[in-house]
């Protein structure tokens, strides 16, 4: 998205940062496994499709992405790949009545996961949607194999709408100016710095 390819947020635990050219073959790396393609209902992509995916991702109007740092290594290192450890997008849908946008969240290393990363890069995400991109109402699509994604969004304020046993999935949603909502990103998000020069 053109919007944010000049932006990195940066919160406690995590950084988040313009999918770019660099990222490519760590980001393509990680989607060659058989695990992650089924958690992210993704299609394998040789390298090439990659580059190109992720071109056409940042200039894409409706597709804002950042690659997940984390940022005690970012902040050791200063080497954004080394320190990369997944990704979060929001899908931004047609709708007349509001402005509506699909949230994903992917923590590709293991090590990474189940400690705080992956919900802090969600409420980073879920607050630069509401206040930067005017977001009225976010969606999450979940497996219903993954307890642990639908219980953190359940924490943050999403209910579930449908779900279908089809495509083995649930859809939760959230309105940006819920009561619960505004006061969960409020109390649980520490440092939240927006740079646009980045």
């Amino acid at each position: 998205m053109k919007i944010n390819r000049q932006t990195k947020i940066t919160g406690d635990l995590v950084v988040l940062v313009p999918y770019r050219k660099i990222h490519v073959p760590k980001y393509h790396e990680w989607m060659s496994s058989e695990e992650l393609q089924k958690l992210t209902a993704s299609e394998p992509l040789s390298l090439e499709q990659e580059y190109e995916m992720q071109q056409s991702w940042a200039e894409d109007e409706d597709k804002c992405t950042f690659i997940v740092l984390d940022k005690a290594k970012y902040e050791e290192t200063n080497n954004e790949v080394d320190s990369m450890i997944g990704d979060t997008n929001i899908f931004m849908t047609d709708n007349t009545d509001v402005t509506l946008a699909e949230i994903e969240i992917m923590i590709a290393e293991t090590c990474y996961r189940r400690n705080g990363r992956g919900k802090e890069s969600t409420l980073l995400m879920l607050k630069y949607g509401k206040e930067q991109l005017g977001i009225k109402q976010f969606h999450a699509k979940i497996g219903l194999d993954n307890i642990a994604s639908i219980q953190m969004f359940q924490k943050i304020g999403f209910r579930e709408i449908s779900r279908s046993e089809v495509f083995g999935e649930v859809t939760m949603a959230v309105y940006s100016d819920d009561d619960a909502f505004v006061h969960y990103l409020k109390d649980h998000i520490g440092q939240y710095n927006v740079s646009n020069h980045y």
